[in-house]
Protein backbone atom coordinates (compact mmCIF):
# COMPACT_ATOMS: atom_id res chain seq x y z
CA UNK A 1 0.00 0.00 0.00
CA UNK A 2 1.34 3.34 -0.48
CA UNK A 3 2.01 6.06 1.47
CA UNK A 4 -0.62 8.39 0.06
CA UNK A 5 -3.48 4.97 0.11
CA UNK A 6 -2.41 4.12 3.84
CA UNK A 7 -3.41 7.71 4.88
CA UNK A 8 -6.56 7.82 2.68
CA UNK A 9 -7.48 4.56 4.56
CA UNK A 10 -6.33 6.35 7.84
CA UNK A 11 -8.75 9.02 6.97
CA UNK A 12 -11.44 6.55 6.23
CA UNK A 13 -11.60 5.02 9.71
CA UNK A 14 -11.21 8.27 11.50
CA UNK A 15 -13.52 10.06 9.45
CA UNK A 16 -16.37 7.17 9.07
CA UNK A 17 -15.45 4.69 11.21
CA UNK A 18 -16.20 7.09 14.34
CA UNK A 19 -16.11 5.30 17.64
CA UNK A 20 -19.81 5.52 18.90
CA UNK A 21 -20.60 7.80 16.25
CA UNK A 22 -24.40 9.18 17.12
CA UNK A 23 -26.30 8.66 14.38
CA UNK A 24 -30.02 9.17 13.48
CA UNK A 25 -32.27 5.21 12.08
CA UNK A 26 -33.21 5.24 8.62
CA UNK A 27 -37.09 6.88 9.56
CA UNK A 28 -39.98 5.56 7.29
CA UNK A 29 -40.67 9.53 6.14
CA UNK A 30 -40.82 10.70 2.41
CA UNK A 31 -37.07 11.57 1.50
CA UNK A 32 -37.91 15.35 -0.10
CA UNK A 33 -37.56 15.68 -3.94
CA UNK A 34 -34.56 16.41 -5.80
CA UNK A 35 -33.69 20.26 -6.07
CA UNK A 36 -34.97 21.33 -9.69
CA UNK A 37 -31.77 20.42 -12.02
CA UNK A 38 -30.06 23.37 -13.89
CA UNK A 39 -30.43 24.57 -17.24
CA UNK A 40 -27.22 24.69 -18.73
CA UNK A 41 -26.09 26.94 -21.57
CA UNK A 42 -23.65 27.80 -24.01
CA UNK A 43 -20.09 26.48 -23.97
CA UNK A 44 -21.77 23.67 -21.01
CA UNK A 45 -20.59 19.84 -21.05
CA UNK A 46 -23.97 18.47 -19.42
CA UNK A 47 -24.20 15.30 -17.28
CA UNK A 48 -24.72 12.45 -18.99
CA UNK A 49 -27.38 10.86 -16.49
CA UNK A 50 -29.08 11.64 -13.39
CA UNK A 51 -28.04 14.83 -11.81
CA UNK A 52 -25.15 14.36 -9.70
CA UNK A 53 -24.02 11.38 -11.16
CA UNK A 54 -21.01 10.50 -13.05
CA UNK A 55 -21.24 6.80 -14.69
CA UNK A 56 -18.52 4.53 -14.42
CA UNK A 57 -19.42 3.69 -18.29
CA UNK A 58 -18.77 7.18 -18.98
CA UNK A 59 -15.49 7.26 -17.47
CA UNK A 60 -14.34 4.26 -19.02
CA UNK A 61 -15.66 5.31 -22.34
CA UNK A 62 -13.40 9.19 -22.23
CA UNK A 63 -16.39 11.41 -22.09
CA UNK A 64 -15.49 12.65 -18.78
CA UNK A 65 -11.88 13.17 -19.48
CA UNK A 66 -13.25 16.98 -19.82
CA UNK A 67 -15.25 17.04 -17.06
CA UNK A 68 -18.60 18.20 -16.95
CA UNK A 69 -19.34 21.62 -16.67
CA UNK A 70 -22.97 23.72 -16.66
CA UNK A 71 -22.75 27.30 -17.10
CA UNK A 72 -19.32 27.32 -15.94
CA UNK A 73 -15.76 28.13 -17.24
CA UNK A 74 -12.66 27.72 -15.60
CA UNK A 75 -10.60 30.50 -15.32
CA UNK A 76 -6.79 29.17 -13.28
CA UNK A 77 -5.98 26.05 -11.48
CA UNK A 78 -3.13 25.76 -9.30
CA UNK A 79 -1.67 22.26 -7.55
CA UNK A 80 -2.42 18.76 -7.67
CA UNK A 81 -3.87 18.04 -4.07
CA UNK A 82 -6.85 19.97 -2.24
CA UNK A 83 -8.30 19.82 1.63
CA UNK A 84 -11.47 21.32 3.09
CA UNK A 85 -10.83 25.11 2.96
CA UNK A 86 -10.33 27.71 0.89
CA UNK A 87 -10.28 31.13 1.65
CA UNK A 88 -10.18 34.75 0.24
CA UNK A 89 -8.28 37.67 1.04
CA UNK A 90 -7.99 41.20 -0.41
CA UNK A 91 -5.22 43.28 1.58
CA UNK A 92 -5.35 47.27 2.28
CA UNK A 93 -2.79 47.76 -0.57
CA UNK A 94 -5.39 46.00 -2.98
CA UNK A 95 -3.45 42.57 -3.41
CA UNK A 96 -6.03 39.51 -4.07
CA UNK A 97 -4.53 36.47 -2.11
CA UNK A 98 -6.34 32.91 -1.80
CA UNK A 99 -5.44 30.51 0.76
CA UNK A 100 -6.22 26.40 0.49
CA UNK A 101 -4.81 23.56 2.69
CA UNK A 102 -3.08 21.59 0.21
CA UNK A 103 -3.96 18.20 1.45
CA UNK A 104 -7.20 15.81 3.32
CA UNK A 105 -5.30 14.40 5.65
CA UNK A 106 -1.41 15.03 6.54
CA UNK A 107 1.00 14.00 5.74
CA UNK A 108 -0.81 11.94 2.71
CA UNK A 109 0.34 14.75 -0.13
CA UNK A 110 4.03 13.77 0.96
CA UNK A 111 4.55 12.77 -3.00
CA UNK A 112 3.42 16.61 -4.08
CA UNK A 113 6.20 18.38 -1.90
CA UNK A 114 8.64 18.52 -4.58
CA UNK A 115 5.85 20.03 -6.75
CA UNK A 116 3.79 22.27 -4.34
CA UNK A 117 4.22 21.95 -0.92
CA UNK A 118 2.86 21.16 2.11
CA UNK A 119 0.55 23.10 4.66
CA UNK A 120 -1.42 26.03 3.42
CA UNK A 121 -0.61 27.31 0.01
CA UNK A 122 -0.91 31.30 -0.23
CA UNK A 123 -1.88 32.51 -3.72
CA UNK A 124 -1.33 35.72 -5.27
CA UNK A 125 -4.80 35.99 -7.67
CA UNK A 126 -3.78 39.70 -9.18
CA UNK A 127 -4.36 37.42 -12.46
CA UNK A 128 -7.09 34.46 -11.60
CA UNK A 129 -6.07 32.77 -14.78
CA UNK A 130 -2.37 32.69 -13.47
CA UNK A 131 -2.11 31.87 -9.95
CA UNK A 132 1.48 32.45 -8.52
CA UNK A 133 2.30 30.47 -5.25
CA UNK A 134 4.14 32.54 -3.08
CA UNK A 135 3.88 30.93 0.01
CA UNK A 136 3.34 27.38 1.82
CA UNK A 137 2.68 27.90 5.83
CA UNK A 138 4.16 24.69 7.52
CA UNK A 139 3.56 25.27 11.04
CA UNK A 140 2.24 22.95 13.34
CA UNK A 141 -1.60 23.84 12.63
CA UNK A 142 -1.04 24.86 8.88
CA UNK A 143 0.60 21.39 7.99
CA UNK A 144 -2.44 19.76 9.50
CA UNK A 145 -5.73 22.03 10.14
CA UNK A 146 -8.02 19.24 8.81
CA UNK A 147 -11.29 21.43 8.49
CA UNK A 148 -10.29 24.11 10.72
CA UNK A 149 -8.41 27.01 8.42
CA UNK A 150 -10.40 30.41 8.40
CA UNK A 151 -9.83 34.00 7.82
CA UNK A 152 -11.11 36.94 9.63
CA UNK A 153 -11.98 39.67 7.14
CA UNK A 154 -12.40 42.70 9.65
CA UNK A 155 -8.77 41.96 11.26
CA UNK A 156 -7.09 40.19 8.47
CA UNK A 157 -6.10 37.50 10.35
CA UNK A 158 -5.27 33.84 9.07
CA UNK A 159 -5.96 30.86 11.98
CA UNK A 160 -6.09 27.37 12.49
CA UNK A 161 -5.74 24.39 14.64
CA UNK A 162 -3.92 21.38 14.06
CA UNK A 163 -6.42 18.71 13.76
CA UNK A 164 -7.30 15.33 12.14
CA UNK A 165 -10.15 13.50 11.73
CA UNK A 166 -10.30 12.72 15.46
CA UNK A 167 -8.43 15.41 17.35
CA UNK A 168 -4.89 16.73 17.49
CA UNK A 169 -3.51 18.37 20.28
CA UNK A 170 -4.75 21.58 19.19
CA UNK A 171 -1.98 23.88 18.25
CA UNK A 172 -3.27 27.07 17.34
CA UNK A 173 -1.29 29.15 14.50
CA UNK A 174 -2.26 32.53 13.70
CA UNK A 175 -1.03 34.29 10.73
CA UNK A 176 -1.65 38.62 9.72
CA UNK A 177 -2.55 39.01 6.49
CA UNK A 178 -3.46 42.80 6.62
CA UNK A 179 -0.46 44.34 5.09
CA UNK A 180 0.70 42.20 2.21
CA UNK A 181 -1.76 39.14 1.92
CA UNK A 182 0.85 37.84 -0.25
CA UNK A 183 3.02 36.78 2.92
CA UNK A 184 1.42 36.27 5.60
CA UNK A 185 3.10 37.60 8.79
CA UNK A 186 3.61 34.53 11.46
CA UNK A 187 1.98 35.78 15.00
CA UNK A 188 1.64 32.94 17.24
CA UNK A 189 1.66 29.37 17.63
CA UNK A 190 0.46 28.07 21.15
CA UNK A 191 -1.11 25.24 22.60
CA UNK A 192 -4.22 27.15 23.21
CA UNK A 193 -6.93 24.64 21.23
CA UNK A 194 -6.82 22.03 23.47
CA UNK A 195 -8.22 19.76 20.55
CA UNK A 196 -8.50 20.23 17.32
CA UNK A 197 -10.85 18.95 14.04
CA UNK A 198 -13.23 22.17 13.28
CA UNK A 199 -13.50 25.92 13.98
CA UNK A 200 -15.48 29.11 13.89
CA UNK A 201 -14.54 32.83 13.67
CA UNK A 202 -16.57 35.49 15.44
CA UNK A 203 -16.87 38.41 13.07
CA UNK A 204 -15.06 41.05 15.02
CA UNK A 205 -11.79 38.90 14.48
CA UNK A 206 -11.83 38.77 18.49
CA UNK A 207 -12.12 35.17 19.62
CA UNK A 208 -11.67 31.97 17.82
CA UNK A 209 -13.25 28.84 18.20
CA UNK A 210 -11.45 25.55 18.31
CA UNK A 211 -14.03 22.60 17.90
CA UNK A 212 -13.26 19.17 18.40
CA UNK A 213 -15.78 16.39 17.66
CA UNK A 214 -13.74 13.90 18.86
CA UNK A 215 -12.72 15.16 21.71
CA UNK A 216 -16.47 16.70 22.63
CA UNK A 217 -14.65 20.04 23.33
CA UNK A 218 -15.39 23.46 22.07
CA UNK A 219 -12.68 26.04 22.93
CA UNK A 220 -13.20 29.93 22.86
CA UNK A 221 -9.70 31.78 22.34
CA UNK A 222 -9.09 35.74 22.83
CA UNK A 223 -7.27 36.83 19.97
CA UNK A 224 -7.05 40.85 20.70
CA UNK A 225 -3.38 39.91 21.15
CA UNK A 226 -2.79 37.89 17.94
CA UNK A 227 0.42 37.69 19.49
CA UNK A 228 -0.27 36.22 22.70
CA UNK A 229 -3.41 33.80 22.55
CA UNK A 230 -5.47 33.00 25.68
CA UNK A 231 -8.52 30.09 26.49
CA UNK A 232 -11.09 32.21 27.47
CA UNK A 233 -13.62 28.98 27.81
CA UNK A 234 -13.97 25.60 27.27
CA UNK A 235 -17.50 23.64 26.95
CA UNK A 236 -18.53 20.87 26.63
CA UNK A 237 -20.35 20.02 23.76
CA UNK A 238 -19.87 17.97 20.37
CA UNK A 239 -19.99 19.93 17.53
CA UNK A 240 -18.36 19.56 14.13
CA UNK A 241 -18.04 23.40 12.95
CA UNK A 242 -20.20 25.98 14.37
CA UNK A 243 -20.86 29.96 12.99
CA UNK A 244 -20.91 32.78 15.59
CA UNK A 245 -23.67 35.75 14.45
CA UNK A 246 -22.58 39.14 13.55
CA UNK A 247 -23.01 40.59 16.97
CA UNK A 248 -20.98 37.40 18.05
CA UNK A 249 -23.80 36.10 21.13
CA UNK A 250 -24.94 33.15 18.94
CA UNK A 251 -23.31 30.26 17.52
CA UNK A 252 -24.74 28.23 15.30
CA UNK A 253 -23.26 24.21 16.14
CA UNK A 254 -23.32 21.63 13.03
CA UNK A 255 -24.49 19.33 16.47
CA UNK A 256 -23.50 15.82 17.24
CA UNK A 257 -23.07 12.43 15.24
CA UNK A 258 -20.17 13.02 18.68
CA UNK A 259 -17.40 10.37 20.08
CA UNK A 260 -16.75 9.44 22.34
CA UNK A 261 -19.66 10.14 24.53
CA UNK A 262 -21.49 7.46 23.42
CA UNK A 263 -18.85 4.73 24.08
CA UNK A 264 -18.09 6.40 27.83
CA UNK A 265 -22.27 6.39 28.58
CA UNK A 266 -22.57 10.07 28.36
CA UNK A 267 -26.22 11.19 26.98
CA UNK A 268 -25.91 11.22 23.45
CA UNK A 269 -25.77 14.83 21.32
CA UNK A 270 -28.76 15.64 19.23
CA UNK A 271 -27.60 15.27 15.55
CA UNK A 272 -28.68 18.24 13.86
CA UNK A 273 -28.24 22.22 15.19
CA UNK A 274 -28.36 23.41 18.62
CA UNK A 275 -28.60 27.44 18.84
CA UNK A 276 -26.16 28.74 21.74
CA UNK A 277 -26.06 31.90 22.99
CA UNK A 278 -22.66 32.75 24.04
CA UNK A 279 -22.85 36.60 25.19
CA UNK A 280 -21.13 35.83 27.99
CA UNK A 281 -18.12 34.81 26.19
CA UNK A 282 -18.48 37.86 23.60
CA UNK A 283 -18.57 39.97 26.50
CA UNK A 284 -15.61 38.62 28.73
CA UNK A 285 -18.13 37.48 31.36
CA UNK A 286 -16.16 36.35 34.17
CA UNK A 287 -16.33 32.23 34.18
CA UNK A 288 -18.50 32.27 31.22
CA UNK A 289 -21.61 30.12 30.20
CA UNK A 290 -23.05 29.12 27.22
CA UNK A 291 -26.94 27.99 27.18
CA UNK A 292 -28.71 26.26 24.55
CA UNK A 293 -31.57 28.40 23.12
CA UNK A 294 -32.87 25.66 21.15
CA UNK A 295 -32.33 22.14 18.89
CA UNK A 296 -32.97 20.89 15.40
CA UNK A 297 -32.97 17.63 14.10
CA UNK A 298 -34.57 15.58 10.76
CA UNK A 299 -35.44 12.15 9.62
CA UNK A 300 -32.38 12.41 6.47
CA UNK A 301 -29.37 13.68 8.93
CA UNK A 302 -26.05 12.18 9.08
CA UNK A 303 -23.03 14.35 9.86
CA UNK A 304 -23.85 17.90 10.86
CA UNK A 305 -21.04 19.89 8.96
CA UNK A 306 -21.65 23.29 8.91
CA UNK A 307 -24.28 26.17 9.58
CA UNK A 308 -24.63 29.28 7.63
CA UNK A 309 -26.58 32.53 8.89
CA UNK A 310 -27.93 34.30 6.26
CA UNK A 311 -30.50 36.72 5.82
CA UNK A 312 -32.62 36.55 2.48
CA UNK A 313 -35.12 39.78 2.38
CA UNK A 314 -34.87 40.60 5.88
CA UNK A 315 -35.83 37.42 7.30
CA UNK A 316 -32.82 35.54 9.33
CA UNK A 317 -31.90 31.59 7.78
CA UNK A 318 -29.46 29.20 8.32
CA UNK A 319 -28.26 26.94 5.41
CA UNK A 320 -27.14 23.66 6.91
CA UNK A 321 -25.31 20.84 5.29
CA UNK A 322 -24.45 17.22 6.42
CA UNK A 323 -22.01 15.26 5.23
CA UNK A 324 -21.69 10.96 4.02
CA UNK A 325 -23.92 8.23 3.47
CA UNK A 326 -25.30 6.14 6.29
CA UNK A 327 -27.17 2.80 5.41
CA UNK A 328 -28.63 1.79 8.26
CA UNK A 329 -25.51 -0.10 9.84
CA UNK A 330 -22.89 2.16 8.54
CA UNK A 331 -21.75 4.81 6.76
CA UNK A 332 -20.91 3.97 3.06
CA UNK A 333 -20.51 5.78 -0.23
CA UNK A 334 -23.84 4.15 -1.56
CA UNK A 335 -25.25 4.10 1.80
CA UNK A 336 -29.49 5.13 1.60
CA UNK A 337 -29.44 7.97 3.86
CA UNK A 338 -27.49 10.79 2.21
CA UNK A 339 -25.40 14.18 3.76
CA UNK A 340 -27.37 17.14 1.81
CA UNK A 341 -28.41 20.20 2.58
CA UNK A 342 -31.53 22.30 3.82
CA UNK A 343 -32.55 25.84 5.15
CA UNK A 344 -33.94 26.14 8.16
CA UNK A 345 -35.83 29.61 9.17
CA UNK A 346 -34.49 30.72 12.34
CA UNK A 347 -36.49 34.01 12.96
CA UNK A 348 -37.91 32.57 15.80
CA UNK A 349 -34.30 30.83 17.62
CA UNK A 350 -36.87 28.86 20.21
CA UNK A 351 -38.28 26.79 17.47
CA UNK A 352 -36.14 26.77 14.26
CA UNK A 353 -37.69 24.55 11.48
CA UNK A 354 -36.86 23.58 8.09
CA UNK A 355 -38.77 25.01 5.12
CA UNK A 356 -36.87 23.42 2.49
CA UNK A 357 -34.00 21.56 1.37
CA UNK A 358 -31.39 21.20 -1.11
CA UNK A 359 -30.52 17.62 -2.67
CA UNK A 360 -29.58 15.98 -6.20
CA UNK A 361 -31.30 13.03 -7.76
CA UNK A 362 -28.10 10.76 -7.05
CA UNK A 363 -29.48 11.34 -3.39
CA UNK A 364 -32.92 10.07 -3.52
CA UNK A 365 -33.03 6.64 -1.43
CA UNK A 366 -34.85 4.73 -4.69
CA UNK A 367 -31.76 5.31 -7.07
CA UNK A 368 -29.11 4.47 -4.27
CA UNK A 369 -28.31 0.42 -5.09
CA UNK A 370 -27.84 1.41 -8.76
CA UNK A 371 -24.62 3.84 -8.38
CA UNK A 372 -22.70 1.25 -7.06
CA UNK A 373 -19.69 0.88 -9.39
CA UNK A 374 -19.51 4.31 -10.52
CA UNK A 375 -16.12 6.21 -9.28
CA UNK A 376 -16.03 7.13 -5.38
CA UNK A 377 -18.87 5.02 -4.62
CA UNK A 378 -16.96 1.25 -3.65
CA UNK A 379 -13.79 -0.01 -2.27
CA UNK A 380 -11.82 0.17 0.49
CA UNK A 381 -12.64 3.95 0.68
CA UNK A 382 -16.26 4.39 -0.46
CA UNK A 383 -17.12 5.39 3.09
CA UNK A 384 -15.46 9.03 2.89
CA UNK A 385 -16.42 9.40 -0.69
CA UNK A 386 -19.59 8.44 -3.15
CA UNK A 387 -22.21 10.95 -3.68
CA UNK A 388 -22.74 13.20 -0.70
CA UNK A 389 -22.75 16.78 0.82
CA UNK A 390 -19.85 18.16 2.89
CA UNK A 391 -19.54 21.98 2.35
CA UNK A 392 -21.49 24.98 1.17
CA UNK A 393 -20.82 28.28 1.29
CA UNK A 394 -21.89 31.74 0.12
CA UNK A 395 -20.84 35.21 -0.93
CA UNK A 396 -21.95 37.09 1.93
CA UNK A 397 -24.95 36.70 4.82
CA UNK A 398 -27.17 39.33 3.73
CA UNK A 399 -29.08 38.42 0.64
CA UNK A 400 -26.44 35.97 -0.71
CA UNK A 401 -28.31 35.15 -3.74
CA UNK A 402 -26.33 31.72 -4.22
CA UNK A 403 -25.20 28.85 -2.42
CA UNK A 404 -22.27 26.88 -3.55
CA UNK A 405 -21.91 23.27 -2.37
CA UNK A 406 -18.99 20.52 -2.40
CA UNK A 407 -20.82 17.46 -3.16
CA UNK A 408 -17.92 15.00 -3.04
CA UNK A 409 -18.05 12.54 -6.57
CA UNK A 410 -20.84 14.95 -8.07
CA UNK A 411 -18.70 18.19 -7.82
CA UNK A 412 -19.39 21.84 -7.01
CA UNK A 413 -22.68 22.42 -7.66
CA UNK A 414 -24.14 26.24 -6.92
CA UNK A 415 -27.94 26.78 -6.33
CA UNK A 416 -30.36 30.27 -6.09
CA UNK A 417 -31.64 30.51 -3.18
CA UNK A 418 -32.91 33.89 -3.38
CA UNK A 419 -36.60 31.91 -2.59
CA UNK A 420 -36.01 30.11 -0.16
CA UNK A 421 -38.70 27.93 0.33
CA UNK A 422 -37.87 26.92 -3.49
CA UNK A 423 -34.15 26.37 -4.25
CA UNK A 424 -32.96 25.84 -7.51
CA UNK A 425 -29.69 24.55 -9.30
CA UNK A 426 -28.34 26.97 -11.42
CA UNK A 427 -24.61 25.45 -12.31
CA UNK A 428 -22.06 23.00 -11.51
CA UNK A 429 -18.63 21.51 -12.41
CA UNK A 430 -17.33 18.16 -12.22
CA UNK A 431 -13.48 18.32 -12.98
CA UNK A 432 -11.91 15.93 -15.49
CA UNK A 433 -12.05 12.33 -14.76
CA UNK A 434 -9.79 10.03 -16.91
CA UNK A 435 -10.19 6.59 -17.35
CA UNK A 436 -9.12 4.94 -14.55
CA UNK A 437 -8.86 8.17 -12.65
CA UNK A 438 -9.64 9.21 -9.14
CA UNK A 439 -13.44 10.72 -8.72
CA UNK A 440 -14.05 13.92 -7.65
CA UNK A 441 -13.06 15.03 -4.25
CA UNK A 442 -15.06 17.91 -3.86
CA UNK A 443 -14.94 18.43 -0.10
CA UNK A 444 -13.64 21.90 0.23
CA UNK A 445 -15.87 24.89 1.45
CA UNK A 446 -15.76 27.96 -1.58
CA UNK A 447 -14.78 31.40 -1.22
CA UNK A 448 -16.02 34.25 -4.02
CA UNK A 449 -15.31 37.33 -5.88
CA UNK A 450 -19.13 38.18 -6.50
CA UNK A 451 -17.58 41.48 -8.89
CA UNK A 452 -16.12 38.89 -11.69
CA UNK A 453 -18.93 35.59 -10.97
CA UNK A 454 -15.80 34.08 -9.87
CA UNK A 455 -15.77 30.90 -7.35
CA UNK A 456 -12.81 29.61 -5.74
CA UNK A 457 -12.79 25.92 -4.17
CA UNK A 458 -10.24 22.56 -4.32
CA UNK A 459 -10.90 19.02 -4.96
CA UNK A 460 -8.70 16.67 -2.87
CA UNK A 461 -7.04 15.19 -5.85
CA UNK A 462 -6.72 17.60 -8.43
CA UNK A 463 -5.73 21.36 -6.45
CA UNK A 464 -7.03 24.57 -6.25
CA UNK A 465 -9.78 25.59 -9.21
CA UNK A 466 -10.91 29.36 -9.64
CA UNK A 467 -13.99 28.94 -11.69
CA UNK A 468 -16.59 31.92 -13.22
CA UNK A 469 -20.04 31.84 -13.45
CA UNK A 470 -21.55 32.13 -17.10
CA UNK A 471 -24.47 32.27 -19.15
CA UNK A 472 -25.72 35.08 -16.71
CA UNK A 473 -26.70 32.84 -13.58
CA UNK A 474 -25.18 35.31 -11.12
CA UNK A 475 -27.40 37.68 -11.23
CA UNK A 476 -28.52 38.52 -7.32
CA UNK A 477 -29.49 42.49 -8.24
CA UNK A 478 -32.68 43.14 -6.38
CA UNK A 479 -34.68 43.58 -9.07
CA UNK A 480 -33.69 40.14 -10.72
CA UNK A 481 -35.08 38.48 -7.46
CA UNK A 482 -37.60 35.72 -7.85
CA UNK A 483 -40.87 36.39 -5.53
CA UNK A 484 -39.94 35.03 -1.72
CA UNK A 485 -43.15 33.66 -0.37
CA UNK A 486 -43.27 33.86 2.94
CA UNK A 487 -42.65 30.92 5.17
CA UNK A 488 -45.85 29.47 6.68
CA UNK A 489 -46.71 30.17 9.98
CA UNK A 490 -46.74 26.74 11.42
CA UNK A 491 -45.09 23.86 9.90
CA UNK A 492 -45.67 20.53 12.00
CA UNK A 493 -41.99 20.01 12.75
CA UNK A 494 -40.50 16.18 12.66
CA UNK A 495 -39.98 14.44 16.24
CA UNK A 496 -36.49 14.06 16.62
CA UNK A 497 -34.94 10.47 15.60
CA UNK A 498 -33.75 8.42 18.76
CA UNK A 499 -29.91 8.66 18.61
CA UNK A 500 -28.62 5.60 16.91
CA UNK A 501 -24.86 4.39 16.51
CA UNK A 502 -22.46 2.62 14.46
CA UNK A 503 -20.55 -0.38 16.01
CA UNK A 504 -18.71 0.35 18.97
CA UNK A 505 -14.89 -0.24 18.26
CA UNK A 506 -13.68 1.53 21.64
CA UNK A 507 -11.26 4.00 22.13
CA UNK A 508 -8.27 1.98 20.76
CA UNK A 509 -9.40 3.42 16.99
CA UNK A 510 -9.08 7.36 17.62
CA UNK A 511 -5.90 6.96 19.96
CA UNK A 512 -4.19 4.46 17.84
CA UNK A 513 -5.04 7.03 14.52
CA UNK A 514 -3.86 9.94 16.87
CA UNK A 515 -0.47 8.22 17.39
CA UNK A 516 -0.47 6.75 13.80
CA UNK A 517 -0.98 10.99 12.90
CA UNK A 518 1.56 12.11 14.91
CA UNK A 519 4.79 9.87 14.30
CA UNK A 520 4.03 10.08 10.22
CA UNK A 521 4.07 14.05 11.26
CA UNK A 522 7.32 13.74 13.25
CA UNK A 523 9.38 11.75 10.55
CA UNK A 524 8.12 13.87 8.24
CA UNK A 525 9.47 16.92 9.73
CA UNK A 526 12.91 15.40 10.59
CA UNK A 527 13.06 13.94 7.01
CA UNK A 528 13.10 18.02 6.14
CA UNK A 529 15.96 18.88 8.91
CA UNK A 530 17.87 15.98 7.33
CA UNK A 531 17.95 17.33 3.71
Amino acid sequence: MTLRRAFAAAALLGCAGLTGLSVAPAGAATPPPPTPRAACGPGSIPETGIQGRVPAADVAAGKVAKGFRCNVEVVGQSGTSGGFKVERYVDKAGHECAYYDTTLLFPSNLQNLGQEGAGVAVLDMSNPAKPVNTANLVTPAMDSPHESLLVNQKRGLLVAVAGNPVFAPGQVDVYDLSADCRTPVFQSSTPTGVLGHESGFAPDGRTFYAASLGGGTITAIDLTNPKVPSIVSVLALDTHSLAISDDGNRAYLAAGAGFPRNEVGLPAEVSGLRVLDISDIQKRAIAPQARTISTLTWPEVTIPQAQLPVTIGGHPYLVEVDEFAYNGTRIAGNGERVGAARIIDIADETKPRIVSNIRLAVHQPAVRPSLLGDPGTEGTLSATGGYAGHYCAVPQRKDPGIVACSFLASGLRVFDIRNPLAPREIAYFVAPVPPGGAANGAYASASFVPERNEIWYSDGARGFYALRLTNGVWNTSPAAARPVAKPPVAAPRAPAPAPGRLPATGLGLPVGLAVLLLAAGLLVRRTRQAS
